[in-house]
């Protein structure tokens, strides 16, 4: 936001330079951006009088001015404005004068120009009589600027514009507002800490606000049908106005923060705005029908045409101010066509109110509107500025566009806002601050910022905020306030930090994250980023309770940015599906990625941060095309499930996880074709499974898809991989190796076989595999046969006895358990 320099002063008498003034706010938290100079220095431009003209005998467009600077003879000007005409008082920029005008290079860049006598097409030219952008009053050059007839012949032009209330020159300075200081949002806020910071008066301008009732009452009515989206509302009558131009000051007033003057009543409602921070509306009153004036909220679908001719569809609950027959304007955001003042408007109603900053907000972002007004609602303007704002800008009506003030104003105030107090102990500010500061300059910095603050103990302020910082909600914010205007800089850099005595460390689920990045990545996999926001109709697709750890309705966003992306991911895989296809279709055929991310359901059972929606990090591995790229040396096979099988396993061992079981499920959805559960003791820790046909379509992937998504916030809590380690000599006897192979039924699992394998087997098993799947003319059709190496050991040498006793309690167990016959 762009703060005038000269502007500034009218509410606080400082002494510092622009530049000086930006590096005070930016070290009291008012970040400025950059200071921009507006206007020129005019020594050497005085007021001239074109006595008479003629055209140039050499350039249509040219004009040959004879121009009395007061000071004997006349000199002859050449100008090229098409408005000059003899008679004209006109600012002349004399010989020697140096004026800033556009590069010839650049146009959009200044230099410095200093003025000689010159000859124009061989006529001689004395001087330059100036348009408004060449002296830097404004980005007007239609033409020359014409002066007042009263204006003195040979004054100088800068004597002339201080007589008319108007700077030569003045600097913007553009701050960076934080949405916590909606204080700062006008003049009078930033002087404020100016003020403060200069330890000067706050010069605020005197206003007579009326007293609720009167004539105002009589002649407008106001209803509050939606109180806590408007909780106040004050109306202004002013008759008899006359709409017209406004005068110079407050067109550069205007000017130098980036407004476009318009007329003397908008104008007025832009200044005060901007003075005090409170925005302002001025109707049409004639247009106003029934005299009536309703603050409700929108049904939904009503149309409605703002002041910039655009037509709107109103979303359901957006504040609207009604007159008796239909919407005058979008509360807080802009007004209506259908009331707008124009030339012909003779009286204005002025509304000033408050409202709610979520319910302005909500309106701007869903509608596509940002205006100055809902920039201020949005942040919070202050609660009882606002019959203040509506009496400062219907004085200023009265004054330059004649009219008078209809008596008394209408004030609906449902709700009275109370302010709250706090409590500030001088040693909290030592202890936060790493100084003391004198309990007199305590007092004295919140009073200057306008705290009320009493003094009730030793070391102990009872505070009240006032109601334009509702930032200021506990003690450690009134800290904040006392440390930025004694100054951070004052503040001593101790000679000593205590330091906690030990290492910092990262978080275990960041220290496994790592650890299973590397793995990953080892394997020849490639990470992946993509968006938490999928479409509702994507998202549910993906949302299979059969696939997820965690079941539950998809979770909606309230304000959506498209249609594309209203709804939280469930699942990592449609992000990840979309790079496969992506990267397959730009000449991938390996196609190996993983993710990590977090994922989302409505959910009860598992609360979260958030109670009703349960959110969870998870893991997706995902592979598709032949194992390797094609070289001399070897021939690729297109991956399979049993891949993506040994990659979860290894990420789930270096995990050093208890047993994991992996049941296998048939049944297909509509995004797998069938896939394993993977569990850890009662709990689901994910699912590894084949892509459905329909997916794979939809997506154009060519080749089959495997997929494992894993919850790793489960498998971080349930991870052993950072206790202590405990190492074990290397055993000093040798281990024995035995084969046993045996057929079962061809759709039993061989998990089962396994951990019967694994039970009986102590204590002598160290290890089993199955090393050999076949199924073919030499077994039963409807059998299969699994071979099993198995490693045994113990700390001996072992016997042939005993290894044959092991191994035939195994080969008993599987055959009394699973119906198996041994393959000799």
């Amino acid at each position: 936001m762009k703060i005038s320099y000269n502007w500034l002063k009218d509410y606080v008498a400082h002494t510092l330079g622009p530049q000086e003034l930006a590096d005070k706010l930016t070290m009291a938290g008012l970040e400025e951006e950059e200071v921009i100079p507006i206007g020129n220095a005019l020594d050497g431009v005085l007021v001239g009088h074109v006595l008479e003209t003629a055209q140039h005998p050499n350039a249509d467009r040219l004009t040959l001015c004879q121009v009395d600077l007061g000071d004997g003879e006349p000199v002859q000007i050449v100008c090229g404005a098409p408005n000059v005409a003899g008679g004209q008082k006109v600012p002349v920029a004399t010989v020697g004068t140096t004026l800033m005008l556009p590069s010839r290079d650049n146009p959009a860049e200044k230099v410095a120009v200093k003025l000689k006598k010159a000859k124009l097409r061989g006529e001689v030219s004395n001087g330059m009589i100036c348009a408004e952008d060449e002296l830097g009053l404004s980005d007007d050059h239609a033409g020359i600027m014409v002066l007042h007839d009263d204006a003195t012949v040979g004054q100088p032009f800068e004597d002339y514009l201080a007589a008319l209330g108007i700077a030569a020159q003045d600097a913007a300075i553009d701050i960076a507002i934080t949405p916590n200081r909606p204080d700062a949002t006008s003049h009078i806020g930033v002087a404020r800490d100016v003020a403060a910071l200069e330890n000067l008066p706050l010069q605020r301008p005197e206003v007579t606000v009326p007293e609720h009732g009167g004539a105002a009452a009589e002649q407008i009515a106001i209803e509050i049908e939606d109180p806590d989206g408007c909780p106040r509302y004050v109306g202004i009558i002013v008759r008899g106005v006359e709409i017209k131009e406004s005068p110079a000051w407050l067109k550069q007033r205007l000017t130098a923060i980036g407004l476009r003057p318009r007329n003397n009543v908008v104008d007025v409602t832009n200044y005060v705005m901007y003075e005090c921070g409170q925005p302002l509306h001025a109707f049409d009153f004639d247009q106003i029908a029934g005299a009536k004036i309703i603050v409700r909220a929108s049904e939904g679908g009503e149309p409605f045409t703002t002041l910039d001719s655009k037509e709107h569809t109103l979303p359901e609950g957006t504040l609207l101010i009604c007159d008796a027959e239909r919407p005058v304007a979008l509360a807080g955001v802009m007004g209506g066509e259908n009331s707008e003042v124009t030339d012909a408007t003779t009286n204005i109603l002025i509304e000033s109110a408050y409202f709610d900053p979520s319910t302005v907000r909500r309106a701007a972002k869903l509608l596509g509107i940002s205006t100055d007004a809902s920039y201020r609602f949005e942040r919070g303007v202050d609660r009882v500025g606002q019959a203040w704002a509506a009496a400062r800008a219907a004085a200023l009506i009265t004054e330059l566009g004649g009219g008078e003030i209809v008596p008394g104003m209408v004030d609906a105030h449902p709700q009275t806002p109370e302010s709250p107090t706090l409590e500030l102990r001088s040693q909290r500010v030592a202890q936060v601050l790493g100084v003391v500061v004198a309990d007199d300059e305590i007092d004295q910095i919140l009073t200057a910022l306008g705290f009320s603050a009493e003094h009730v103990a030793d070391g102990s302020f009872r505070v009240g905020v006032p109601t334009w910082r509702p930032d200021v909600e506990r003690e450690i914010d009134l800290v904040e306030e006392v440390a930025r205007i004694y100054g951070y800089d004052r503040i001593p850099e101790p000679a000593h930090t205590a330091l906690p005595n030990r290492t910092p460390q990262a978080l275990p689920a960041d220290q496994l994250r790592t650890q299973a990045r590397a793995l990953l990545s080892g394997l020849g996999y490639r990470e992946t980023y993509t968006n938490s926001l999928l479409s509702k109709e994507r998202a549910e697709t993906f949302n299979q309770p059969a696939l997820a750890t965690v079941a539950g309705d998809v979770v909606e966003t309230l304000n959506p940015i498209t249609q594309e992306m209203t709804t939280l991911r469930p699942s990592l895989l449609p992000g990840v599906l979309s790079v496969m296809a992506h990267n397959q279709n730009h000449g991938q055929e390996v196609l190996r990625f993983y993710e990590f991310g977090h994922v989302f359901h409505r959910s009860t059972t598992h609360p979260g941060a958030v109670p009703g929606y349960a959110e969870q990090e998870a893991v997706l591995i995902a592979l598709s095309g032949p194992t390797t790229t094609i070289g001399w040396d070897q021939t690729p096979r297109t991956s399979d499930i049993y891949d993506l099988k040994g990659v979860t396993e290894a990420l789930l061992a270096s995990l050093r996880l208890p047993p994991i079981a992996m049941q296998p499920v048939n049944e297909a959805t509509s995004v797998s074709s069938y896939h394993l559960s993977l569990s850890a003791g009662e709990q689901p820790i994910g699912v590894i499974a084949r892509l459905s046909d329909e997916l794979m379509d939809a997506h154009d992937l060519r080749t089959p898809v495997f997929f494992a998504e894993l919850n790793w916030s489960l498998l971080v809590d349930l991870s052993t991989a950072l206790d202590a380690h405990t190492y074990a000599a290397v055993p000093r006897f040798p281990t024995v190796n035995r084969d046993v192979a045996v057929a079962v039924a061809r759709q039993q699992a061989v998990g089962p076989l396994l951990d019967a394998i694994r039970t009986v087997g102590q204590p002598l098993l160290r290890d089993v595999n199955v090393f050999d799947l076949y199924e073919g003319d030499r077994i039963e059709a409807d059998q299969k046969s699994v071979a099993f190496a198995l490693t045994l050991g113990a700390d001996r040498t072992l016997k042939d006895a005993e290894v044959d006793r092991q191994v035939n309690a195994i080969v008993k167990r599987l055959v009394d358990d699973f119906g198996a016959v041994l393959r000799q």
